[in-house]
């Protein structure tokens, strides 16, 4: 139905930055005590005495609350689902406490957001969904298997701490094998979403350049070095979405009847 209004689309970016503010901030907050005794993570805020944990528990309630409102303003359905969302949200940090599959929770959290966006534009979950449902599945599995890379540096440190994550429980090897299947099975799923909406071969590029960069942070991360995990996790993953952006974006513009250009 063309592009979003402004309003809209300010509404959507103001609660997706809300929600990531209360979430990053939740998971600060109730893993302070964590940071602190692990050598990679004690010189954060919170552990470091930078912040004080009740200012960070402060910027969760506020962060929730503009979400909430913010879901509201865009439709009463969005507004009551806005809830059990935050829950989700806010979970990750205590799922890794009692079960191995927090990078699924990781992963359900961001899959939300284009389910969500569908809601705030249409206000409701009907017509069809295949579009939304397999960008979801897809945006699930790329968080999850970047977020196992990310987890493997500390895995001796999590075994330590009685912590559950995919590498303490099954090894590093095994879980950069099952962040690879979950890219690949990402790649896959973002074929069907340009089959299922018919986008152009600017997507299929897009998808392609995209499909380089998982396997690059793939071949720089290895279970005797993962000296580059950062590379992978933040500089990798970060130019995949821009790509992947960016390609929809143009791809809309051109092809679109109602496109820009």
């Amino acid at each position: 139905g063309g592009i979003p209004s402004a309003r809209v689309l300010a509404l959507v970016v103001l609660c997706a930055v809300a929600a990531r503010t209360a979430a990053m901030a939740f998971n600060r907050w109730l893993d302070r005590d964590l940071d602190r005794a692990n050598p990679r993570t004690r010189g954060r805020e919170l552990p470091s005495g930078v912040l004080r944990p009740d200012h960070v528990l402060a910027l969760v309630v506020a962060s929730s609350l503009v979400f909430i409102v913010g879901a509201f303003a865009l439709n009463t359905l969005s507004g009551w689902l806005s809830f059990p969302v935050l829950g989700v949200l806010l979970s990750y940090s205590a799922v890794k406490r009692f079960h191995w599959l927090a990078h699924g929770v990781l992963g359900l959290s961001l899959a939300l957001a284009p389910l969500g966006a569908w809601l705030a534009v249409t206000g409701s979950l009907e017509g069809d969904l295949r579009v939304p449902l397999a960008l979801a599945a897809a945006v699930l599995l790329w968080v999850a298997g970047f977020d196992l890379i990310y987890s493997c540096q500390d895995a001796e440190h999590d075994r330590k701490s009685r912590l559950h994550s995919i590498p303490a429980r099954f090894g590093v090897a095994r879980a950069l094998q099952l962040s690879s299947l979950l890219h690949l099975f990402t790649v896959l799923l973002l074929v069907l979403v340009a089959r299922s909406a018919h986008l152009s071969w600017i997507f299929y590029a897009v998808v392609a350049v995209a499909s380089v960069l998982l396997v690059v942070q793939h071949r720089i991360v290895r279970p005797g070095d993962l000296s580059r995990v950062n590379v992978a996790f933040f500089t990798l993953n970060g130019w995949v979405s821009v790509v992947l952006f960016l390609g929809t974006a143009l791809d809309l513009a051109v092809h679109s009847p109602g496109g820009p250009l």
